[in-house]
């Protein structure tokens, strides 16, 4: 019984401390603000946005975009939700981040609802998406 209970303690420790450990990574993503975007005036061309956290790296992303006739038709995950052959994996909801993207190729906007019970991973992947973006916005 005292085994038992032993076992529990420690894996409940070990999931505290993990929590702790990436609370400060956690408040930095609930904290991101995107910028205004122009999808109006897109350069054709492939893109690579990341989005790098200063406090904790377990949700660093990276994306390709590909914009063609001035909006952009395909978002390739390159790091983050994806599995060891690149497929996006399911996250809450049985959802994945290609859907996300799919609704911003849809309405060419970043403005689109994140995946609930995803919000922070769906929000370092819109800001990876906006960096690509702005590198594709025409000066």
């Amino acid at each position: 019984m005292w085994i038992v209970i032993l076992i529990v303690v420690i894996i409940a420790a070990g999931i505290l401390a993990g929590l702790l450990a990436d609370a400060p990574g956690r408040r930095e993503i609930a904290g991101l603000t995107f910028s205004e975007v122009d999808f109006e005036n897109l350069r054709d061309g492939t893109y690579v946005g990341e989005y790098k956290g200063t406090k904790s790296h377990l949700r660093d992303t990276k994306v390709e975009v590909k914009v063609s006739g001035g909006d952009i038709s395909d978002i390739k995950i390159i790091k983050g939700t994806v599995d060891k052959e690149g497929k996006p994996t399911k996250l809450a909801g049985d959802k994945s981040i290609s859907e996300l993207f799919e609704n911003v190729i849809k309405s060419q906007t970043l403005q689109v609802d994140v995946i609930s019970g995803a919000t922070l991973t769906s929000k370092t992947h819109l800001k990876a998406l906006e960096n690509a973006i702005r590198q594709a916005q025409e000066k």
